[in-house]
């Protein structure tokens, strides 16, 4: 509802309704608005609802979606239907990496085989994940919401957190969290149970009680234009060039034409994936030609 915010005191019981709140006419005034996943102090109104008094610092904050103090992103895409995109995989990971928000690979629906059996398209998919992404450091987990297979793995490992599952479209991110919350009827882009609530499209952001951690189960990853992102930070996004580039011989380097550039002799060497490199190549024109039309 429109003005509303909907806040649950941290000692509540995980079946008890949220508490429906606005928020007071200060945060206007200062330009400022309460966002999911923040903490916030309340108290009880007169017509059983609550207003807002303050919000807490923030550990971390996304513009789109707009979340606060989320400490882990679950990417999850599919080996099949859709195809594996690395580039979309590698832009996820620059906004994660921007926002410095731990970041878990879900690779999800291994369900999709022909006759029960892994297709090459799977196998390569899943193959390349693991070849390119765990040496950099990137956990990945492999799941199928049918199956069952590592839903486990990935219920622990959301314990103590507040995460953001982000991906393409059609990639399962619904199904894995009707997998993971029993009693949980996530339709597609519909969202049923949160926080007590009915449903609503996934216009809305707003976070699921997994038992021992949240997920917020948005939508506005599909729209990533690098807006908030300078050109000369984007290197940093990027795990194995942050490292590297110490070792450059110019400050700022762009790693892409100056001379004695430690991550170009890396990429020669095979020490770097050309499709990151590629992709952060992409990226960076990708900037330029905005920065040049705006």
């Amino acid at each position: 509802m429109s003005g509303y915010y909907y806040v649950r005191p941290l000692d509540a019981a995980s079946d008890e309704q949220p508490i429906q709140c606005r928020a007071r006419g200060i945060f206007k005034k200062r330009g400022e608005s309460p966002l999911v996943g923040d903490v916030v102090e309340f108290e009880e109104t007169e017509n059983g609802e609550g207003a807002v008094n303050s919000i807490s610092a923030r550990s971390s904050e996304l513009i789109r979606p707009p979340v606060a103090n989320i400490d882990l992103a679950v990417l999850v895409f599919s080996v099949t239907e859709p195809t594996l995109n690395l580039q979309l995989l590698d832009k996820f990971l620059v906004h994660i990496e921007h926002a410095r928000i731990d970041a878990v690979l879900c690779l999800s629906k291994q369900d999709l085989t022909e006759e029960g059996e892994e297709t090459e398209e799977a196998r390569t998919a899943l193959n390349d994940v693991l070849r390119i992404y765990e040496p950099i450091g990137y956990e990945v987990l492999v799941t199928s919401s049918k199956q069952g297979e590592g839903t486990s793995a990935l219920s622990e490992r959301l314990k103590g957190h507040l995460a953001v599952f982000a991906g393409q479209s059609g990639v399962g991110k619904s199904s894995l969290l009707n997998a993971l919350v029993p009693g949980l009827t996530l339709e597609t882009n519909e969202i049923s149970n949160r926080l007590g609530r009915g449903k609503h499209t996934t216009r809305h952001v707003e976070l699921i009680d997994i038992g021992g951690g949240y997920v917020a189960d948005t939508p506005g990853f599909s729209q990533l234009d690098f807006a908030e992102l300078g050109i000369e930070e984007l290197g940093s996004c990027f795990r194995e060039m942050q490292q590297l580039s110490a070792s450059c011989k110019f400050r700022g380097c762009t790693h892409l034409h100056e001379p004695d550039c430690a991550v170009r002799a890396a990429l020669e060497q095979g020490e770097i994936a050309p499709s990151r490199y590629n992709n952060y190549e992409i990226f960076m024109a990708e900037m330029k030609e905005k920065k040049r039309r705006y």
